[in-house]
Protein backbone atom coordinates (compact mmCIF):
# COMPACT_ATOMS: atom_id res chain seq x y z
CA UNK A 1 0.00 0.00 0.00
CA UNK A 2 1.09 3.58 -0.59
CA UNK A 3 1.30 6.37 1.94
CA UNK A 4 -1.81 6.82 4.01
CA UNK A 5 -3.01 3.38 2.98
CA UNK A 6 -3.65 4.41 -0.60
CA UNK A 7 -2.84 1.82 -3.23
CA UNK A 8 -0.31 2.39 -5.97
CA UNK A 9 -1.13 1.77 -9.58
CA UNK A 10 2.37 1.62 -11.01
CA UNK A 11 2.58 1.89 -14.79
CA UNK A 12 -0.95 0.65 -15.47
CA UNK A 13 -2.24 2.21 -18.69
CA UNK A 14 0.82 4.46 -18.79
CA UNK A 15 2.74 3.90 -22.04
CA UNK A 16 6.21 5.39 -21.85
CA UNK A 17 7.86 7.10 -24.79
CA UNK A 18 10.57 4.94 -26.30
CA UNK A 19 13.57 6.45 -28.03
CA UNK A 20 12.20 5.36 -31.40
CA UNK A 21 9.07 7.42 -30.61
CA UNK A 22 11.20 10.54 -30.07
CA UNK A 23 11.65 11.34 -33.73
CA UNK A 24 12.61 14.64 -35.31
CA UNK A 25 9.12 14.65 -36.82
CA UNK A 26 7.55 14.60 -33.39
CA UNK A 27 9.83 17.37 -32.15
CA UNK A 28 9.02 19.44 -35.24
CA UNK A 29 5.34 18.93 -34.40
CA UNK A 30 5.90 21.25 -31.44
CA UNK A 31 6.16 24.12 -33.98
CA UNK A 32 2.84 23.34 -35.63
CA UNK A 33 1.10 26.42 -34.24
CA UNK A 34 3.81 28.82 -35.41
CA UNK A 35 3.78 28.33 -39.20
CA UNK A 36 3.11 32.00 -39.97
CA UNK A 37 5.99 33.24 -37.82
CA UNK A 38 8.28 30.55 -39.24
CA UNK A 39 7.43 31.75 -42.76
CA UNK A 40 8.50 35.28 -41.81
CA UNK A 41 11.71 33.90 -40.28
CA UNK A 42 12.46 32.02 -43.51
CA UNK A 43 11.88 35.21 -45.50
CA UNK A 44 14.22 37.16 -43.23
CA UNK A 45 16.81 34.37 -43.50
CA UNK A 46 16.67 34.61 -47.30
CA UNK A 47 17.11 38.40 -47.18
CA UNK A 48 19.97 38.07 -44.71
CA UNK A 49 21.61 35.42 -46.91
CA UNK A 50 21.38 37.68 -49.98
CA UNK A 51 22.81 40.62 -48.05
CA UNK A 52 25.58 38.36 -46.71
CA UNK A 53 26.61 37.34 -50.23
CA UNK A 54 27.39 40.91 -51.29
CA UNK A 55 30.43 41.90 -49.12
CA UNK A 56 32.90 39.44 -50.73
CA UNK A 57 31.82 40.74 -54.16
CA UNK A 58 32.43 44.30 -52.90
CA UNK A 59 35.95 43.28 -51.87
CA UNK A 60 36.48 41.75 -55.31
CA UNK A 61 35.45 45.00 -57.00
CA UNK A 62 37.80 47.04 -54.81
CA UNK A 63 40.79 44.73 -55.43
CA UNK A 64 40.20 44.04 -59.16
CA UNK A 65 38.81 47.42 -60.36
CA UNK A 66 38.77 50.36 -57.98
CA UNK A 67 42.42 50.20 -56.81
CA UNK A 68 44.12 49.03 -60.09
CA UNK A 69 42.14 51.59 -62.14
CA UNK A 70 42.46 54.36 -59.53
CA UNK A 71 38.68 54.87 -59.75
CA UNK A 72 37.73 56.84 -56.60
CA UNK A 73 34.02 56.79 -57.46
CA UNK A 74 33.88 52.99 -57.44
CA UNK A 75 36.07 52.93 -54.32
CA UNK A 76 33.72 55.34 -52.50
CA UNK A 77 30.63 53.42 -53.57
CA UNK A 78 32.13 50.13 -52.43
CA UNK A 79 33.31 51.65 -49.12
CA UNK A 80 29.77 52.97 -48.51
CA UNK A 81 28.35 49.52 -49.20
CA UNK A 82 30.78 48.01 -46.69
CA UNK A 83 29.16 50.24 -44.03
CA UNK A 84 25.52 50.01 -45.15
CA UNK A 85 25.42 46.23 -45.64
CA UNK A 86 26.40 45.32 -42.02
CA UNK A 87 23.84 47.83 -40.71
CA UNK A 88 21.12 46.29 -42.89
CA UNK A 89 22.23 42.79 -41.94
CA UNK A 90 22.17 43.78 -38.26
CA UNK A 91 18.64 45.15 -38.51
CA UNK A 92 17.45 41.97 -40.19
CA UNK A 93 19.24 39.98 -37.49
CA UNK A 94 17.51 41.87 -34.67
CA UNK A 95 14.09 41.29 -36.24
CA UNK A 96 14.83 37.63 -36.90
CA UNK A 97 16.24 37.11 -33.40
CA UNK A 98 13.11 38.62 -31.86
CA UNK A 99 10.89 36.25 -33.83
CA UNK A 100 13.23 33.35 -33.03
CA UNK A 101 12.90 34.07 -29.32
CA UNK A 102 9.15 34.52 -29.59
CA UNK A 103 8.69 31.16 -31.32
CA UNK A 104 11.10 29.40 -28.95
CA UNK A 105 9.48 30.74 -25.81
CA UNK A 106 6.06 29.91 -27.22
CA UNK A 107 7.07 26.30 -27.85
CA UNK A 108 8.65 26.01 -24.38
CA UNK A 109 5.51 27.52 -22.83
CA UNK A 110 3.26 25.12 -24.77
CA UNK A 111 5.42 22.14 -23.79
CA UNK A 112 5.31 23.04 -20.10
CA UNK A 113 1.58 23.72 -20.30
CA UNK A 114 0.98 20.37 -21.99
CA UNK A 115 2.89 18.52 -19.27
CA UNK A 116 1.07 20.41 -16.51
CA UNK A 117 -2.31 19.71 -18.10
CA UNK A 118 -1.61 15.98 -18.41
CA UNK A 119 -0.29 15.76 -14.85
CA UNK A 120 -3.47 17.43 -13.60
CA UNK A 121 -5.47 14.65 -15.28
CA UNK A 122 -3.60 11.82 -13.55
CA UNK A 123 -5.29 9.84 -10.78
CA UNK A 124 -4.03 9.73 -7.22
CA UNK A 125 -2.37 6.41 -8.04
CA UNK A 126 0.25 8.27 -10.06
CA UNK A 127 1.06 10.72 -7.28
CA UNK A 128 1.38 8.04 -4.62
CA UNK A 129 3.90 6.32 -6.89
CA UNK A 130 5.89 9.36 -8.08
CA UNK A 131 8.28 11.65 -6.25
CA UNK A 132 7.36 15.33 -6.21
CA UNK A 133 10.96 16.37 -6.97
CA UNK A 134 10.96 14.15 -10.06
CA UNK A 135 7.73 15.77 -11.30
CA UNK A 136 9.10 19.28 -10.74
CA UNK A 137 12.36 18.42 -12.54
CA UNK A 138 10.55 17.13 -15.62
CA UNK A 139 8.18 20.04 -15.92
CA UNK A 140 10.83 22.70 -15.32
CA UNK A 141 14.41 21.40 -15.58
CA UNK A 142 13.85 19.02 -18.50
CA UNK A 143 11.81 21.54 -20.46
CA UNK A 144 14.49 24.20 -19.96
CA UNK A 145 17.20 21.67 -20.89
CA UNK A 146 15.81 21.38 -24.44
CA UNK A 147 15.33 25.13 -24.93
CA UNK A 148 18.57 25.59 -26.88
CA UNK A 149 17.65 22.69 -29.17
CA UNK A 150 14.17 24.09 -29.73
CA UNK A 151 15.74 27.46 -30.55
CA UNK A 152 18.15 25.97 -33.06
CA UNK A 153 16.19 23.09 -34.49
CA UNK A 154 13.93 25.04 -36.81
CA UNK A 155 15.12 28.62 -36.64
CA UNK A 156 18.89 28.14 -36.82
CA UNK A 157 18.66 25.20 -39.20
CA UNK A 158 16.54 27.23 -41.63
CA UNK A 159 19.00 30.10 -41.56
CA UNK A 160 22.07 27.91 -41.98
CA UNK A 161 20.55 25.84 -44.80
CA UNK A 162 19.68 29.02 -46.71
CA UNK A 163 23.23 30.31 -46.23
CA UNK A 164 24.82 27.02 -47.35
CA UNK A 165 22.67 26.66 -50.48
CA UNK A 166 23.13 30.29 -51.57
CA UNK A 167 26.88 30.17 -50.92
CA UNK A 168 27.38 26.96 -52.91
CA UNK A 169 25.50 28.58 -55.79
CA UNK A 170 27.73 31.65 -55.90
CA UNK A 171 30.90 29.54 -55.47
CA UNK A 172 30.05 27.61 -58.64
CA UNK A 173 29.32 30.93 -60.38
CA UNK A 174 32.79 32.22 -59.45
CA UNK A 175 34.80 29.09 -60.33
CA UNK A 176 33.29 25.63 -60.72
CA UNK A 177 36.60 23.81 -60.22
CA UNK A 178 37.32 25.51 -56.91
CA UNK A 179 33.68 24.98 -55.90
CA UNK A 180 33.98 21.20 -56.44
CA UNK A 181 37.14 21.11 -54.29
CA UNK A 182 35.35 23.07 -51.56
CA UNK A 183 32.31 20.77 -51.56
CA UNK A 184 34.44 17.60 -51.45
CA UNK A 185 35.71 18.66 -48.03
CA UNK A 186 32.17 18.63 -46.58
CA UNK A 187 31.79 14.83 -46.04
CA UNK A 188 34.77 14.93 -43.67
CA UNK A 189 32.72 17.07 -41.31
CA UNK A 190 30.24 14.20 -40.83
CA UNK A 191 32.68 11.49 -39.75
CA UNK A 192 32.62 12.07 -35.96
CA UNK A 193 28.92 12.98 -35.74
CA UNK A 194 27.37 9.55 -35.10
CA UNK A 195 29.74 8.46 -32.34
CA UNK A 196 29.71 11.84 -30.61
CA UNK A 197 25.90 12.01 -30.79
CA UNK A 198 25.46 8.61 -29.14
CA UNK A 199 27.88 9.37 -26.33
CA UNK A 200 26.43 12.81 -25.59
CA UNK A 201 22.85 11.44 -25.57
CA UNK A 202 23.82 8.83 -22.95
CA UNK A 203 25.60 11.42 -20.82
CA UNK A 204 22.73 13.93 -21.03
CA UNK A 205 20.10 11.33 -20.09
CA UNK A 206 22.13 10.25 -17.08
CA UNK A 207 22.71 13.88 -16.07
CA UNK A 208 19.00 14.68 -16.09
CA UNK A 209 18.25 11.56 -14.04
CA UNK A 210 20.74 12.62 -11.37
CA UNK A 211 19.30 16.14 -11.42
CA UNK A 212 15.86 14.59 -10.79
CA UNK A 213 17.28 12.73 -7.80
CA UNK A 214 18.72 15.99 -6.47
CA UNK A 215 15.37 17.77 -6.92
CA UNK A 216 13.60 14.98 -5.05
CA UNK A 217 16.11 15.07 -2.20
CA UNK A 218 15.88 18.86 -1.90
CA UNK A 219 12.08 18.72 -1.94
CA UNK A 220 12.08 16.17 0.88
CA UNK A 221 14.94 17.61 2.95
CA UNK A 222 13.81 21.22 2.91
CA UNK A 223 10.08 20.69 3.23
CA UNK A 224 8.85 21.48 6.74
CA UNK A 225 8.28 17.84 7.70
CA UNK A 226 11.58 16.64 6.25
CA UNK A 227 13.55 19.47 7.86
CA UNK A 228 11.98 18.72 11.24
CA UNK A 229 12.69 14.99 10.98
CA UNK A 230 16.28 15.65 9.89
CA UNK A 231 16.99 17.75 12.94
CA UNK A 232 15.24 15.45 15.40
CA UNK A 233 17.27 12.45 14.26
CA UNK A 234 20.48 14.41 13.65
CA UNK A 235 20.85 13.35 10.01
CA UNK A 236 22.18 16.67 8.65
CA UNK A 237 25.67 15.34 7.89
CA UNK A 238 24.36 12.17 6.26
CA UNK A 239 22.03 14.13 3.98
CA UNK A 240 24.79 16.60 3.12
CA UNK A 241 27.04 13.67 2.24
CA UNK A 242 24.38 12.24 -0.08
CA UNK A 243 23.82 15.64 -1.70
CA UNK A 244 27.57 16.13 -2.15
CA UNK A 245 27.88 12.78 -3.92
CA UNK A 246 25.03 13.56 -6.33
CA UNK A 247 26.23 17.11 -6.87
CA UNK A 248 29.72 15.82 -7.70
CA UNK A 249 28.25 13.27 -10.10
CA UNK A 250 26.41 16.01 -11.98
CA UNK A 251 29.64 18.00 -12.20
CA UNK A 252 31.57 14.99 -13.54
CA UNK A 253 28.89 14.23 -16.12
CA UNK A 254 28.72 17.86 -17.27
CA UNK A 255 32.52 17.95 -17.60
CA UNK A 256 32.48 14.79 -19.74
CA UNK A 257 29.62 16.20 -21.80
CA UNK A 258 31.49 19.44 -22.37
CA UNK A 259 34.77 17.66 -23.17
CA UNK A 260 33.12 15.48 -25.80
CA UNK A 261 31.56 18.61 -27.31
CA UNK A 262 34.87 20.45 -27.36
CA UNK A 263 36.67 17.56 -29.10
CA UNK A 264 33.92 17.52 -31.70
CA UNK A 265 34.19 21.30 -32.11
CA UNK A 266 37.96 21.06 -32.49
CA UNK A 267 37.60 18.41 -35.19
CA UNK A 268 35.12 20.45 -37.23
CA UNK A 269 37.08 23.69 -36.74
CA UNK A 270 40.22 22.00 -38.12
CA UNK A 271 38.50 21.02 -41.36
CA UNK A 272 37.62 24.62 -42.24
CA UNK A 273 41.24 25.85 -42.39
CA UNK A 274 42.17 22.66 -44.24
CA UNK A 275 39.72 23.50 -47.02
CA UNK A 276 40.83 27.14 -47.06
CA UNK A 277 44.50 26.10 -47.35
CA UNK A 278 43.71 23.85 -50.34
CA UNK A 279 41.78 26.66 -51.99
CA UNK A 280 44.62 29.14 -51.49
CA UNK A 281 47.11 26.65 -52.94
CA UNK A 282 45.07 25.95 -56.04
CA UNK A 283 43.71 29.51 -56.29
CA UNK A 284 47.17 31.03 -55.79
CA UNK A 285 48.47 28.88 -58.62
CA UNK A 286 45.56 30.08 -60.78
CA UNK A 287 46.31 33.75 -59.99
CA UNK A 288 50.02 33.25 -60.78
CA UNK A 289 49.19 31.54 -64.05
CA UNK A 290 46.76 34.34 -64.92
CA UNK A 291 43.58 32.25 -65.11
CA UNK A 292 42.04 33.92 -62.03
CA UNK A 293 42.13 37.41 -60.52
CA UNK A 294 43.38 38.19 -57.03
CA UNK A 295 40.00 39.69 -56.10
CA UNK A 296 38.24 36.50 -57.14
CA UNK A 297 40.42 34.31 -54.91
CA UNK A 298 39.93 36.69 -51.94
CA UNK A 299 36.16 36.66 -52.50
CA UNK A 300 36.20 32.88 -52.87
CA UNK A 301 38.08 32.46 -49.59
CA UNK A 302 35.59 34.76 -47.88
CA UNK A 303 32.71 32.65 -49.15
CA UNK A 304 34.34 29.49 -47.77
CA UNK A 305 33.76 30.83 -44.26
CA UNK A 306 30.10 31.24 -45.14
CA UNK A 307 30.08 27.61 -46.32
CA UNK A 308 32.06 25.72 -43.69
CA UNK A 309 30.82 27.52 -40.59
CA UNK A 310 27.09 26.93 -41.31
CA UNK A 311 27.85 23.27 -42.15
CA UNK A 312 29.67 22.91 -38.82
CA UNK A 313 26.71 24.59 -37.10
CA UNK A 314 24.24 22.19 -38.73
CA UNK A 315 26.32 19.17 -37.75
CA UNK A 316 26.68 20.51 -34.22
CA UNK A 317 22.91 20.97 -34.16
CA UNK A 318 22.53 17.31 -35.17
CA UNK A 319 24.73 16.35 -32.23
CA UNK A 320 22.76 18.61 -29.88
CA UNK A 321 19.45 17.14 -31.04
CA UNK A 322 20.78 13.60 -30.54
CA UNK A 323 22.04 14.66 -27.10
CA UNK A 324 18.63 16.07 -26.22
CA UNK A 325 16.70 12.99 -27.41
CA UNK A 326 17.10 11.42 -23.98
CA UNK A 327 15.62 14.53 -22.36
CA UNK A 328 12.80 14.67 -24.92
CA UNK A 329 12.15 11.02 -24.08
CA UNK A 330 11.66 11.95 -20.41
CA UNK A 331 9.34 14.81 -21.39
CA UNK A 332 7.28 12.71 -23.80
CA UNK A 333 6.95 9.94 -21.19
CA UNK A 334 4.93 12.35 -19.08
CA UNK A 335 3.16 13.78 -22.11
CA UNK A 336 2.08 10.29 -23.23
CA UNK A 337 0.81 9.08 -19.86
CA UNK A 338 -2.81 7.96 -20.11
CA UNK A 339 -4.74 8.86 -16.93
CA UNK A 340 -6.24 5.94 -15.03
CA UNK A 341 -9.37 8.00 -14.40
CA UNK A 342 -11.02 9.82 -17.32
CA UNK A 343 -14.44 11.08 -18.34
CA UNK A 344 -16.13 8.66 -20.69
CA UNK A 345 -17.12 10.06 -24.07
CA UNK A 346 -20.81 9.78 -23.18
CA UNK A 347 -20.41 10.99 -19.57
CA UNK A 348 -23.27 13.21 -18.45
CA UNK A 349 -23.47 15.86 -15.73
CA UNK A 350 -24.51 14.72 -12.27
CA UNK A 351 -27.45 16.72 -11.03
CA UNK A 352 -27.86 17.76 -7.42
CA UNK A 353 -27.18 14.50 -5.62
CA UNK A 354 -29.36 13.16 -2.83
CA UNK A 355 -26.28 11.33 -1.58
CA UNK A 356 -27.14 7.64 -1.81
CA UNK A 357 -23.87 5.74 -2.17
CA UNK A 358 -23.54 2.08 -3.09
CA UNK A 359 -20.53 -0.21 -3.54
CA UNK A 360 -21.31 -3.36 -5.51
CA UNK A 361 -18.74 -6.20 -5.54
CA UNK A 362 -15.88 -3.69 -5.65
CA UNK A 363 -12.33 -5.00 -5.99
CA UNK A 364 -9.15 -3.07 -6.57
CA UNK A 365 -5.67 -4.23 -7.61
CA UNK A 366 -2.75 -1.83 -7.82
CA UNK A 367 -0.75 -4.52 -9.61
CA UNK A 368 -2.24 -7.37 -11.65
CA UNK A 369 -3.22 -10.10 -9.23
CA UNK A 370 -2.28 -8.08 -6.12
CA UNK A 371 -5.65 -7.07 -4.71
CA UNK A 372 -5.91 -4.34 -2.10
CA UNK A 373 -9.71 -4.72 -1.93
CA UNK A 374 -11.94 -7.70 -2.66
CA UNK A 375 -15.70 -7.90 -3.23
CA UNK A 376 -16.73 -4.97 -1.05
CA UNK A 377 -20.48 -4.38 -1.02
CA UNK A 378 -22.44 -1.90 1.10
CA UNK A 379 -24.93 0.96 0.78
CA UNK A 380 -25.32 4.30 2.53
CA UNK A 381 -28.57 6.26 2.47
CA UNK A 382 -28.66 10.09 2.46
CA UNK A 383 -27.94 11.43 5.91
CA UNK A 384 -26.30 8.24 7.12
CA UNK A 385 -22.80 7.97 8.48
CA UNK A 386 -20.82 4.85 7.63
CA UNK A 387 -17.71 4.28 9.73
CA UNK A 388 -14.84 2.18 8.41
CA UNK A 389 -12.58 0.63 11.02
CA UNK A 390 -9.76 -1.85 10.78
CA UNK A 391 -6.00 -2.22 10.95
CA UNK A 392 -3.76 0.25 9.10
CA UNK A 393 -3.15 -0.81 5.50
CA UNK A 394 -6.47 -2.62 5.20
CA UNK A 395 -7.52 -0.53 2.19
CA UNK A 396 -9.90 1.94 3.87
CA UNK A 397 -8.51 5.11 2.26
CA UNK A 398 -8.46 3.52 -1.19
CA UNK A 399 -12.06 2.39 -0.70
CA UNK A 400 -13.56 5.76 0.21
CA UNK A 401 -11.42 7.52 -2.41
CA UNK A 402 -13.38 5.68 -5.12
CA UNK A 403 -16.48 7.79 -4.53
CA UNK A 404 -14.64 10.86 -5.88
CA UNK A 405 -12.90 8.65 -8.45
CA UNK A 406 -9.47 9.22 -6.98
CA UNK A 407 -9.21 5.58 -8.02
CA UNK A 408 -11.47 3.46 -10.21
CA UNK A 409 -12.31 -0.10 -9.13
CA UNK A 410 -10.62 -2.93 -10.96
CA UNK A 411 -13.89 -4.84 -10.69
CA UNK A 412 -17.38 -3.89 -9.56
CA UNK A 413 -19.30 -0.62 -9.47
CA UNK A 414 -19.46 2.46 -7.24
CA UNK A 415 -22.77 4.32 -7.54
CA UNK A 416 -24.11 7.70 -6.46
CA UNK A 417 -27.91 7.91 -6.56
CA UNK A 418 -28.02 4.68 -8.55
CA UNK A 419 -25.63 5.91 -11.27
CA UNK A 420 -22.18 4.45 -11.88
CA UNK A 421 -19.72 7.25 -11.02
CA UNK A 422 -17.82 6.41 -14.22
CA UNK A 423 -20.88 7.45 -16.25
CA UNK A 424 -20.97 11.02 -14.93
CA UNK A 425 -18.63 13.93 -15.54
CA UNK A 426 -15.78 14.07 -13.05
CA UNK A 427 -16.12 17.80 -12.42
CA UNK A 428 -19.83 17.57 -11.52
CA UNK A 429 -19.21 14.51 -9.33
CA UNK A 430 -16.35 16.04 -7.35
CA UNK A 431 -18.14 19.37 -6.99
CA UNK A 432 -20.57 17.63 -4.60
CA UNK A 433 -17.96 15.82 -2.50
CA UNK A 434 -15.84 17.26 0.31
CA UNK A 435 -12.78 15.42 1.54
CA UNK A 436 -11.01 16.04 4.85
CA UNK A 437 -7.90 13.93 5.34
CA UNK A 438 -5.79 12.93 8.29
CA UNK A 439 -2.98 15.23 7.10
CA UNK A 440 -4.82 18.44 6.33
CA UNK A 441 -2.90 20.33 3.66
CA UNK A 442 -2.86 24.11 3.50
CA UNK A 443 -1.19 26.04 0.71
CA UNK A 444 1.49 28.64 1.43
CA UNK A 445 -1.06 31.42 1.18
CA UNK A 446 -3.46 33.35 3.39
CA UNK A 447 -6.18 31.70 5.46
CA UNK A 448 -8.76 33.33 3.20
CA UNK A 449 -7.09 31.97 0.05
CA UNK A 450 -7.04 28.49 1.57
CA UNK A 451 -10.74 28.70 2.38
CA UNK A 452 -11.59 30.02 -1.09
CA UNK A 453 -9.86 27.00 -2.60
CA UNK A 454 -13.17 25.23 -1.98
CA UNK A 455 -15.21 27.95 -3.68
CA UNK A 456 -13.47 30.74 -5.53
CA UNK A 457 -16.58 32.95 -5.46
CA UNK A 458 -17.14 32.62 -1.71
CA UNK A 459 -17.83 35.94 0.04
CA UNK A 460 -16.17 37.07 3.25
CA UNK A 461 -19.45 36.47 5.10
CA UNK A 462 -19.66 32.89 3.81
CA UNK A 463 -16.06 32.21 4.83
CA UNK A 464 -16.69 33.55 8.30
CA UNK A 465 -19.87 31.48 8.64
CA UNK A 466 -17.99 28.31 7.66
CA UNK A 467 -15.16 29.18 10.07
CA UNK A 468 -17.68 29.68 12.89
CA UNK A 469 -19.19 26.27 12.21
CA UNK A 470 -15.70 24.79 12.45
CA UNK A 471 -15.04 26.77 15.65
CA UNK A 472 -12.00 28.51 14.16
CA UNK A 473 -13.34 32.02 13.45
CA UNK A 474 -12.45 33.47 16.85
CA UNK A 475 -8.91 32.16 16.57
CA UNK A 476 -8.52 33.63 13.06
CA UNK A 477 -9.77 37.02 14.23
CA UNK A 478 -7.26 36.94 17.09
CA UNK A 479 -4.41 36.93 14.58
CA UNK A 480 -2.94 40.35 13.65
CA UNK A 481 -3.97 40.02 9.99
CA UNK A 482 -7.07 37.89 10.49
CA UNK A 483 -8.12 36.07 7.33
CA UNK A 484 -5.17 37.66 5.48
CA UNK A 485 -2.66 35.82 7.68
CA UNK A 486 -0.10 33.72 5.77
CA UNK A 487 -0.12 30.15 7.06
CA UNK A 488 3.39 29.16 5.89
CA UNK A 489 4.36 26.10 3.84
CA UNK A 490 1.82 23.31 4.40
CA UNK A 491 0.25 25.52 7.09
CA UNK A 492 3.01 24.83 9.58
CA UNK A 493 2.66 28.25 11.25
CA UNK A 494 -0.52 26.83 12.75
CA UNK A 495 -0.99 23.96 15.16
CA UNK A 496 -2.31 20.63 13.93
CA UNK A 497 -5.74 21.28 15.43
CA UNK A 498 -5.93 24.75 13.90
CA UNK A 499 -4.99 23.42 10.47
CA UNK A 500 -7.59 20.68 10.81
CA UNK A 501 -10.38 23.10 11.72
CA UNK A 502 -9.48 25.36 8.78
CA UNK A 503 -9.61 22.30 6.52
CA UNK A 504 -13.03 21.41 7.92
CA UNK A 505 -14.20 25.01 7.40
CA UNK A 506 -13.01 24.68 3.80
CA UNK A 507 -15.11 21.52 3.42
CA UNK A 508 -18.13 23.24 4.96
CA UNK A 509 -17.73 26.14 2.53
CA UNK A 510 -18.02 23.74 -0.41
CA UNK A 511 -21.59 22.77 0.63
CA UNK A 512 -21.12 19.12 -0.31
CA UNK A 513 -23.76 16.42 -0.61
CA UNK A 514 -21.26 13.72 0.36
CA UNK A 515 -18.59 13.98 3.05
CA UNK A 516 -15.45 11.88 3.18
CA UNK A 517 -13.58 12.09 6.47
CA UNK A 518 -10.26 10.28 6.61
CA UNK A 519 -9.24 10.51 10.28
CA UNK A 520 -10.54 14.09 10.21
CA UNK A 521 -10.39 14.57 13.99
CA UNK A 522 -7.22 12.61 14.71
CA UNK A 523 -5.04 15.69 15.26
CA UNK A 524 -7.41 17.56 17.56
CA UNK A 525 -7.13 17.91 21.28
CA UNK A 526 -10.15 16.99 23.35
CA UNK A 527 -11.56 20.53 23.46
CA UNK A 528 -11.09 21.15 19.73
CA UNK A 529 -12.51 17.73 18.93
CA UNK A 530 -15.68 18.46 20.85
CA UNK A 531 -16.12 21.72 18.93
CA UNK A 532 -15.48 20.11 15.58
CA UNK A 533 -17.68 17.11 16.32
CA UNK A 534 -20.54 19.49 17.03
CA UNK A 535 -19.86 21.30 13.74
CA UNK A 536 -19.63 18.03 11.82
CA UNK A 537 -22.89 16.75 13.31
CA UNK A 538 -24.63 19.87 12.06
CA UNK A 539 -22.93 19.61 8.67
CA UNK A 540 -23.78 15.92 8.25
CA UNK A 541 -27.50 16.48 8.51
CA UNK A 542 -29.04 15.31 5.23
CA UNK A 543 -25.63 14.40 3.83
CA UNK A 544 -23.97 11.04 3.38
CA UNK A 545 -20.76 10.66 5.33
CA UNK A 546 -18.11 8.00 5.01
CA UNK A 547 -15.52 8.21 7.73
CA UNK A 548 -12.41 6.28 8.62
CA UNK A 549 -12.58 6.16 12.39
CA UNK A 550 -10.02 5.52 15.07
CA UNK A 551 -11.88 7.44 17.78
CA UNK A 552 -14.70 6.14 19.92
CA UNK A 553 -16.84 9.25 19.46
CA UNK A 554 -16.90 8.75 15.70
CA UNK A 555 -17.68 5.06 15.99
CA UNK A 556 -20.57 5.54 18.41
CA UNK A 557 -22.15 8.19 16.14
CA UNK A 558 -22.10 5.95 13.05
CA UNK A 559 -25.31 4.44 11.66
CA UNK A 560 -23.37 1.45 10.37
CA UNK A 561 -19.84 0.22 10.93
CA UNK A 562 -17.81 -1.75 8.40
CA UNK A 563 -14.84 -3.69 9.74
CA UNK A 564 -12.20 -4.12 7.05
CA UNK A 565 -9.29 -6.49 7.20
CA UNK A 566 -6.87 -7.31 4.36
CA UNK A 567 -9.13 -5.54 1.85
CA UNK A 568 -12.36 -7.35 2.72
CA UNK A 569 -15.38 -6.48 4.87
CA UNK A 570 -15.20 -9.07 7.62
CA UNK A 571 -17.87 -7.63 9.92
CA UNK A 572 -20.69 -5.10 9.69
CA UNK A 573 -23.35 -3.71 11.98
CA UNK A 574 -23.89 -1.20 14.75
CA UNK A 575 -21.55 -0.72 17.68
CA UNK A 576 -23.54 -2.99 20.00
CA UNK A 577 -24.08 -5.64 17.32
CA UNK A 578 -20.38 -5.83 16.57
CA UNK A 579 -19.43 -6.05 20.23
CA UNK A 580 -21.84 -8.97 20.57
CA UNK A 581 -20.04 -10.80 17.74
CA UNK A 582 -16.87 -10.79 19.83
CA UNK A 583 -14.70 -10.69 16.68
CA UNK A 584 -12.15 -8.28 15.20
CA UNK A 585 -14.20 -5.21 16.08
CA UNK A 586 -14.46 -6.32 19.70
CA UNK A 587 -10.70 -6.76 19.83
CA UNK A 588 -10.11 -3.34 18.23
CA UNK A 589 -12.57 -1.83 20.69
CA UNK A 590 -10.83 -3.34 23.68
CA UNK A 591 -7.38 -2.14 22.52
CA UNK A 592 -8.21 1.25 20.95
CA UNK A 593 -11.52 2.45 22.35
CA UNK A 594 -11.90 1.02 25.83
CA UNK A 595 -9.68 3.59 27.54
CA UNK A 596 -11.51 6.38 25.74
CA UNK A 597 -14.83 4.86 26.86
CA UNK A 598 -13.67 4.78 30.47
CA UNK A 599 -12.51 8.39 30.20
Amino acid sequence: MGPGGMGRLSDRNRPKAKLKDVSIKRILGLFRGYKGQLAVIIGLALLAAIVGLIPPLVMKEIIDKAIPQGNMKILAEMALLMVVLPVLSGMLGVWQNHLNTKVTQGVIRDLGQSLFHNLQRQSMAFFTDARSGEIVQRITGDVQAVQSVVTSLVVSSITQIVVVVSTIGILFALDWKLAIISVLILPLFMLPVKKVSKLRKTLRTETQKVRSDISSQLSENFGISGALLTRIFGREQQQEKEFTAMNQKVMDLELRLNLVGRWFGMATNTLGPLGTAIIYMYGGYSVISGSMTLGAIVAFAAYLGRLYMPVATLLNLQVEVATALGVFQRIFEYQDMVPDVLDRKDARPLGLAAGRVAYKQVSFAYQPGQYALRNVTFEAQPGEMIALVGPSGAGKSTLIGMIARLYDPTEGIVEVDGVDVRDVQLATLRSQIAYVTQESFLFHATIGDNLRFAREDATREEMEAAARQAYIHDFIMSLPEGYDTMVGERGHRLSGGERQRIAIARAILKRPRILILDEATSHLDSESESYVQAALEELMQGRTTLVIAHRLSTVLAADHILVIEAGSVVERGTHSELLALDGLYARLYSTQFAKAAEA
